[in-house]
Parts: C-alpha cells; structure tokens; sequence
C-alpha cells in the first residue's frame, strides 16, 4: 500500500482520502483553514446539494467546460454510487425538484460529518493550519510536499512531508471567504502544466441604472432572460430570476453568467443586450389581443388599476414610467402608441449590462489546470508521475443542482481508483 498527501480537505479531498483509508493506504490530508470542508458548509444556503440524481446524458448536458474529459471519470463515481455511498455511511438522503439530491436533514454539516467520519474510520491523517508551500518533484515525480504549519497556541514550524504520491485537491477561487486562495493553480505551474485563466462562474449580474433597484426583492418565474449582441443570441433560456439592490440574481441569471462569462472576459459585455420576456407563452399578438380586450372594457378605471392585473405589484409603476403611461389616466384612452410600448417592454424587458459579480459571490471557477495534460482514466499529471489534480483546481465547471460537486466525487474516486490499482 501507498503513502498519499492530499493537499485540501474540501469535498474532492475529503472523498479522494476516505476512498484511499478504505483501501488501507496511509493518507495524510494538510488543510490550511482551521476546519474540514469550509466551502461545503455554505453549499447551496447551508443545505448542500450534493449531487443530482440524474442519468449520464443529463449530467453531461450540463457540464459547461470539457466534458468529455469526464466520461471515464464520471463511471467511476456516478450520481447513484454517490447517493449509496452516503447512504451506506450513514447519512439518510432525499432528491428534491430537478433531481437535486440533498442531506435529509437538510443541514450540510451532515455531508461534512459523514465525510468525515469515513476518514477517521480509515486512519486518515488530518493536519489542520497547514499551508502546503511546494510539492517535491524528484526524478520527474512527486515526492512530497514543504508547508509551514500555524497551530494557535504553537510555534509556527516548517515541515517536509514525504509520500509515494500527492493529490492536489485544492478547489479553484470561488468564495474566497473560505479561505480560496488558488494556490492549487501556482502548484501546476511550478511542476510545468499549463493553466487555463480563471473567471468566476455561477455568478449574479450587475446592471447600471435604477430599474434593478426599484425591483430589488422581486422574485421573477417562468421567464425568459435572452443576451445578445446585435443579432447573435449568446443565450436564451426559461427559468427563475430575482432582481437586487445591484443587478439580477437567480438560477437562470446564474446559468447565464457560466455561458457568457468567457465571451464576457475576453470581449468585455459593453454592447451586450439584456431582456426579458415577462409573459413567454403569449405571442404578441395574443396579447394585443388581450390588451385591447381589458382596455376597452375598463371604462373609466385608472389605467394602474387596469393594467395591475398584468404584473406584479413591485413592477406596476417602473413598467408605466418605461411606457410613458400615466397611471391616473383612463384605461379606455391609452393609445395604440402606448399598447405598442407596453407589449415591447412585456416582451423584452430592459436591463443594461454592466459586469458579473467576483469570486466572493462565485458558486465556482470556470478555467484552472488544463485537461489536456491529465490523464482522464486516472487523473494523474501527464507532466508529473504520481502527481494528481481532482476537483475544481481543473478546468472542469457545470451548472447549479449539484453537477459540481458530483465533478468533485468522480473525480476523487478516479484518482482514488488509480492509485489503488497502481500500489495494490
């Protein structure tokens, strides 16, 4: 059996170290934070969506970057071996809307405690406040690695740590409060991989103007949000939105940002168009229809009052100010002029773009070491002997509902699985 350093206990180190203990190999995990697994805690609002419970074709449709590389990978660990995997550890599990597969408990701790527990189990070695500064390279293989421990209560001290193989499992630069630093990525460089550049994905919209503001609160469902530029549909997707005090949030704002997000880094959004369709399942001339039929019928009544039965409340009078309607006038004297407006700005509701959010708000981080100089089967260095990357340090990045982290379990399981084989 195998000595195996696995820098970072997140959600790909964790399982790659619990996996590896119960295949009866020395694992040590060197975790800079003070805990196990920061990021997950916070995943999905504290509920942890751990994965989703769908079969390979779903999963790869929403795999934004390199897929195929994850084609062996994702047999080494699907969504159903993790669900059993959890079960089996003990922790109870439901699937929710959409397949999203969630602790029972509804607390992610649970994820993390499970995790946990299966290391201990195993004998791993877990050494909390310790930054990995190296990894040790000799003869074309990874040897170990230096880091510089900060116990509180203890001297600071500097420790090399020696193994037959290192894991890199360092996740990438989302949610830096969770002590994200990319050091993983400084790592791959050093021992000569090619690194792709990093922008944060998963993330909200900021919009200039004061439309987003006055709507902030307002939740948005069964619209459609479209990007374009000039003719060129970027994206145009069904789904639930929220506007904010700085923009636009949401599942589907952040699908958006993990399509356009390269576009955006390498071209900048300042002629990116915004809209949305507040009423997609009724053509515009339906409803011109409707519109001349409520109008007609409304008599005197205030067109605010006539024209409520149409949107929310909270967007009532920014849709009058956009139209140029006066909320007291009659109803019956709204012009065709004014209808046209009414059913542009229905049909494509303005927002003007002005960037995406950081890393701070980033579910995760789209780019990061180069597939093409990792062995897909094993997720071993092609560079490095006995060198391996798994989980979010790749440039490997899907969409909400737990396609991430079932990245970072098939990932971890591949490496684990190879390892395994390779000593035994």
């Amino acid at each position: 059996m195998s000595e195996v350093i696995i820098i970072g206990a997140g959600a790909a180190g964790m399982m790659a170290a619990a996996l590896l203990g119960q295949s009866g190999h020395k694992v040590t995990v060197l975790e800079q934070n003070e805990r196990l697994g920061k990021k997950l805690y916070i995943t999905g609002k504290g509920r942890c969506n751990f994965t989703n419970d769908c079969d390979r074709q779903v999963f790869f449709t929403n795999v934004v970057s390199n897929p195929r590389f994850l084609y062996s990978a994702f047999d080494s660990m699907t969504p159903q071996d993790v669900i059993n995997l959890f079960e089996g550890w003990g922790m109870a599990t439901k699937v929710e809307r959409g397949n999203r597969a969630f602790p029972a408990s509804d607390k992610s701790s649970d994820v993390i405690d499970t995790l946990r527990d299966g290391m201990r189990k195993s004998k791993v070695r877990v050494m909390l406040h310790t930054k990995v500064t190296e990894i040790v390279v000799e003869d074309g293989k990874a040897a170990g690695v230096r880091a510089h421990e900060v116990r509180p209560g203890r001297d600071a001290r500097d420790l090399d740590v020696w193994a037959d193989c290192v894991i890199v499992a360092t996740g990438g630069l989302s949610y830096r409060s969770t002590g994200a630093t990319g050091d993983g990525y400084a790592f791959a460089k050093n021992c000569g991989h090619s690194v792709i550049p990093c922008i944060p994905s998963l993330v909200p919209i900021n919009c200039k103007g004061d439309i987003c503001p006055r709507l902030q609160g307002l939740s948005l469902r069964n619209v459609m949000l479209t990007i374009k530029k000039g003719k060129k549909v970027f994206f145009s997707e069904f789904g639930e939105m929220l506007f904010t005090h700085f923009g636009v949030s949401g599942p589907l704002v952040l699908t958006a940002s993990a399509k356009i997000g390269r576009l955006i880094s390498e071209h900048g959004g300042a002629d990116l168009e915004v809209s949305i369709d507040l009423k997609p399942a009724v053509s515009k001339d339906l409803l011109e229809a409707r519109l001349i039929k409520l109008f007609h019928s409304s008599g005197k009544k205030a067109a605010r009052n006539v024209i409520s039965e149409m949107f929310p409340s909270k967007m009532l009078p920014v849709m009058l100010d956009l139209c140029g309607i006066d909320p007291d006038g009659r109803a019956c004297d709204i012009t065709k002029s004014d209808r046209e407006k009414l059913i542009r700005m229905t049909k494509q509701f303005p927002l003007s773009f002005e960037s995406l959010r950081g890393y701070n708000e980033a579910v995760i981080t789209h780019g990061g070491v180069s597939v093409k100089e990792i062995n897909p089967r094993t997720m071993e260095s092609k560079k490095v002997r006995g060198l391996y990357f798994i989980g979010e340090v790749l440039d490997l990045d899907a969409l909400t509902g737990g396609f991430n982290l079932q990245i970072a379990w098939s990932t971890a399981a591949a490496a684990a699985r190879a390892i395994s084989d390779n000593f035994g």
